[in-house]
């Protein structure tokens, strides 16, 4: 069963961001002390392997979630450019991307994040809330059976992918409440065989985990508390007391629909109160601007999905 509540508080290593003792905290605001002390906090990114899904049909002609409004046109070309930007980024930066093919009338394609979750090489797939995106499940499905996934599983209960499943060291964390079935976590966690903590959302806004949440590094996340029930607060308290709080502004800009690899953090540009923060803790904020794709809902991670490998193999 999934531990929906009041999971035992983790083992925990001494933070990287550990505050400073009081005389250092009096010379913070000096510059070469700043970059010093950002020096000593630096982090080491590991090479990912992600799969994404160019925007070739995307628009919006139907709402399921509260950013979609059919009324408001998309310029094509700029969410081509702009997805072509975030992949570009990724290469750059030493991750693979490979990519799944648009399909005609499956204009939420491009969110790839939602149609599987990839953990030590195993595939769960996705199987989608509302009709409108029921076929992309098949899609990903496809596409890992063609490129050498051997261990996947078509999944008996509602889940996005991961928008509602984040993996850190330690959890699955698990999101509810709008999209994924609770039955969904027993089923994950008997297929990883890792702990499934589940969480509730609460306000539509957040519709998915990845809108509210995200994994930084190890088990070092940053959330945005008012999405979660008080329950479930607490849970995160408990699990990730040194977690990074995002601020309403932040999340209303889905600034915690990000990506990182451990150093680089990707994500929406307009987020800005979190730059800040993230390279107070060592990690290099990427500003992305993916403002038409936001139109659907969506943003750097609704985009992407880590293709996990299995424990000894190198991504890419």
């Amino acid at each position: 069963m999934t531990f929906a509540t009041t999971p035992s508080r983790p083992e925990t290593t001494p933070s990287v961001h550990c505050a400073a003792a009081p005389e250092e905290r009096r010379f913070s605001s000096h510059p070469a002390h700043v970059r010093r002390e950002e020096l000593s906090l630096r982090r080491d990114a590991t090479p990912r392997r992600y799969l994404m899904c160019p925007p070739a049909h995307f628009k919006v002609t139907y709402s399921i979630n509260p950013w979609m409004d059919p009324t408001k046109p998309v310029d094509l070309p700029l969410a081509l450019a702009q997805w072509e930007d975030l992949r570009d980024r990724y290469r750059s930066l030493g991750h693979t991307v490979e990519t799944l093919a648009p399909q005609p009338g499956l204009p939420d394609m491009v969110f790839a994040a939602n149609g599987a979750t990839v953990i030590d090489g195993r595939v769960l797939g996705a199987r989608f809330a509302y009709p409108e995106r029921a076929a992309e499940a098949e899609a990903h499905l496809d596409w890992f059976r063609g490129n050498g996934f051997t261990e996947v599983h078509e999944p008996s209960h509602i889940n996005e992918g991961e928008g509602d499943f984040a993996v850190t060291r330690s959890y699955v964390l698990a999101g509810r409440g709008f999209r994924s079935s609770p039955l969904s976590h027993d089923e994950a966690q008997e297929f990883f065989g890792r702990p499934v903590i589940g969480l509730d959302l609460v306000d539509p806004r957040y519709y998915h985990l990845d809108t509210a949440l995200s994994v930084l590094d190890g088990d070092e996340v940053m959330y945005y508390p008012e999405a979660f029930s008080p329950g479930s607060r607490s849970v995160l308290r408990r699990l990730f007391p040194d977690a990074l709080l995002a601020s309403g502004q932040d999340a209303a800009a889905l600034g915690l629909n990000a990506v990182s690899d451990g150093r680089h953090v990707l994500l929406p540009q307009a987020a800005a109160g979190l730059v800040a923060p993230l390279r107070a803790r060592g990690f290099e904020p990427v500003p992305m601007d993916l403002t038409e794709l936001l139109k659907g809902g969506g943003s750097v991670k609704c985009c992407t999905q880590e293709l996990r490998p299995a424990q000894g193999e190198v991504a890419g």
